[in-house]
């Protein structure tokens, strides 16, 4: 407890452009090592780079939804180092001008007890990534595929605000979240377009000054980045409490192990040699150009629960769940408007319940769910008319899972209850005739029930419900039986 942690994080997102940032060379994951590189991308002798428009635009998409600075003018700097898979011996990226400048997210942490944190940006820029080294293929050598030597990235950077893994994965997850209802990124953090380097030092309480950073590479999944924060986190105590010295690193999480291991010491800014790239001319963002861009983003997570919150009156929470992700925002819209008298809480309820569940459980989204939002509004509304109890209508959403009677289209939820004869009875006279049965085959019940004993009451609504199997009005089970005993 004596001691803080603070976190920052530099996120890499790919920019989901057609070609490369810097060359017309597809960005299309899973080619043939080293077929989609041009001469630019292999810095043979005379090529320039020509800047990606796109590559840009996506980028100014991202500050405007931060509510960042896009500076009028951007300048790309080379960034000097080696690497066997960057061919140039030096990166273009952004240094001292870069694309985006600040901006801020918003996210909930769910911790013992949950709260609200914001997180200010430092900057984004773009810049383009290095090749991929292999070293699987070969016993004692290495083979270099330059596939991706020149794809287009925003590096995202916090200011070191974080204090926690879970505040970091938080936050990264909102990140995620962002890019991908943007479209600037795909956010497929397996195929490496969606990474984070995670920076970590410790400090005693009370202490002023910043402690010595390690800096996390290439976390390519939320756990990953949750447990190598957490163990470089107990590492860096472990080794000031022994009386040891924390070097500035970077290091490496090998999930298999759980651990950390250094992999060269860590570089400050003026290692790098920064200045501007003399090929590139500086990028020159206009008002006009600015306001054209805004015009083709959709509605932001944010904006869009405020109008669920105002015209569906779904609770903040709710409103929250309904946008995680486009995906699930065009479903919950579409299922809304295919409804009669369209209940949101309802909806959302569904949503967050069978259907989420469902999915999860067979690794699914919501845009490619086998229950359609229209199959799931026929549900919903034969629960709001009472046409099916809830129990029943979990046992339509099965069938509905399952495909049957799939032929019958539009009406499919309908020809599921008619072949299963699920249609709930709600006929008060034939309910009383069954809560009269259940009674006399339970008359000890009654009877303690009668004399105070309450809680046979449950056993006898089971017992309804069994022998209605299942198809009685829950509700009026409840009423006519509690009649039924006080008379």
């Amino acid at each position: 407890m004596s001691w803080e942690v603070i976190i920052g994080l530099e996120t890499h997102a790919q920019l989901s452009t057609v070609s490369k940032i810097f060359s017309g060379s597809s960005t299309t994951y899973g080619a043939q090592p080293n077929t989609q590189a041009a001469a630019i991308d292999l810095a043979l002798p005379g090529v320039l780079p020509v800047l990606n428009r796109a590559a840009v635009e996506k980028a100014m998409m991202f500050g405007l939804a931060i509510g960042a600075t896009i500076p009028n003018v951007s300048v790309f700097d080379r960034k000097n180092y080696f690497y066997p898979d960057l061919p140039k011996g030096y990166q273009i990226s952004q240094f001292e001008l870069p694309v985006v400048v600040g901006g801020s997210l918003s996210f909930n942490v769910d911790d013992k007890t949950p709260y609200r944190k914001t997180v200010q940006l430092t900057r984004a820029h773009l810049e383009e990534d290095a090749g991929k080294s292999n070293h699987e293929l070969f016993e004692r050598e290495s083979g270099i595929d330059l596939n991706r030597a020149g794809t287009p990235l925003l590096e995202i950077v916090t200011d070191p605000v974080m204090y926690s893994a879970k505040e970091a994965v938080a936050y990264a997850k909102t990140l995620h979240a962002l890019v991908v209802w943007l479209g600037i990124c795909d956010g497929n953090m397996a195929e490496g377009s969606f990474r984070c380097d995670a920076n970590v030092s410790v400090r005693r309480v009370g202490e002023s000054e910043l402690g010595t950073r390690r800096e996390i590479k290439n976390l390519n999944s939320f756990k990953f980045l949750e447990d190598a924060i957490n163990y470089e986190i107990n590492e860096q105590i472990r080794i000031l409490e022994d009386g040891g010295k924390i070097t500035q690193a970077t290091v490496l999480f090998d999930p298999a192990s759980g651990q950390t291991r250094v992999m060269r010491t860590k570089e400050d800014a003026h290692d790098y040699r920064y200045f501007p790239d003399p090929d590139l001319a500086p990028v020159v963002i206009s008002g006009e150009w600015l306001e054209r861009v805004r015009s083709t983003m959709p509605e932001l997570p944010a904006a869009l629960q405020q109008r669920l919150m105002s015209q569906h009156d779904l609770s903040a929470y709710d409103a929250e769940q309904m946008t995680q992700s486009k995906a699930h925002a065009a479903y919950f819209d579409t299922t809304i408007q295919a409804m009669g008298k369209p209940d949101a809480k309802l909806v959302a309820n569904w949503m967050m319940g069978e259907l989420a569940a469902t999915l999860n459980a067979h690794a699914l989204e919501f845009s490619n769910s086998p229950v359609t939002a229209a199959q799931l509004a026929q549900l919903i509304t034969r629960v709001q008319d009472q046409t099916l109890s809830n129990k029943l209508a979990k046992e339509v959403f099965g069938a509905l899972w399952a495909r049957e009677q799939a032929d019958k289209g539009a009406a499919q939820v309908d020809a599921i209850i008619e072949a299963r004869g699920l249609k709930q009875v709600s006929d008060s006279g034939a309910i009383e005739a069954i809560v009269l049965e259940v009674m006399n085959a339970n008359a000890a019940i009654v009877d303690d029930y009668r004399a105070g004993k309450e809680k046979g009451f449950g056993f006898l609504v089971g017992q309804i419900m069994k022998a209605s199997k299942g198809k009685a009005n829950p509700a009026q089970v409840n009423d006519i039986l509690l009649a039924k005993l006080k008379g």
